[in-house]
């Protein structure tokens, strides 16, 4: 274990070192390629008015959020009126997705309950 312990602590090291050394290369880098996204001047006010353009943009866009859900439940409605017209393909992917979403409930759980595994005897 201490062994284990010695070489995390040198790979850390390691990692810090090229941090330091290539970290405010890459981060000028970064900066540079982006700087048409950079607004001027760099403020308190500006990001104040950034912010609450987005919030109010974001507020604008539901209704046409509202309309596309709907749009997408009607969709399956039209698919489960024609269910004897569906494909396998179309069965495996809607299957597939329902997975996708229980598993996604369950790694939910998981993280909610802090990693840890309760109900199970091992």
């Amino acid at each position: 274990m201490a062994a284990r312990l010695k070489q995390l602590q040198s790979k850390a090291c390691q990692a810090t070192q090229f941090v330091s050394k290539h970290g405010s290369a890459y981060y000028k880098q970064l900066v540079e390629q982006n700087k048409q996204y950079i607004q001027q001047p760099p403020t308190v006010e500006k990001c104040n008015e950034l912010s609450k353009q987005l919030f109010y943009t974001r507020l604008a866009s539901i209704p046409g959020r509202y309309e596309s859900f709907w749009k997408e439940v009607d969709y399956v409605k039209h698919m489960w009126k024609n269910r004897h017209e569906l494909k396998v393909e179309d069965a495996g992917i809607a299957a597939l997705f329902g997975l996708e979403c229980f598993a996604w409930y369950c790694a939910g759980e998981i993280v909610g309950r802090g990693f840890t595994f309760t109900g199970y005897y091992v």
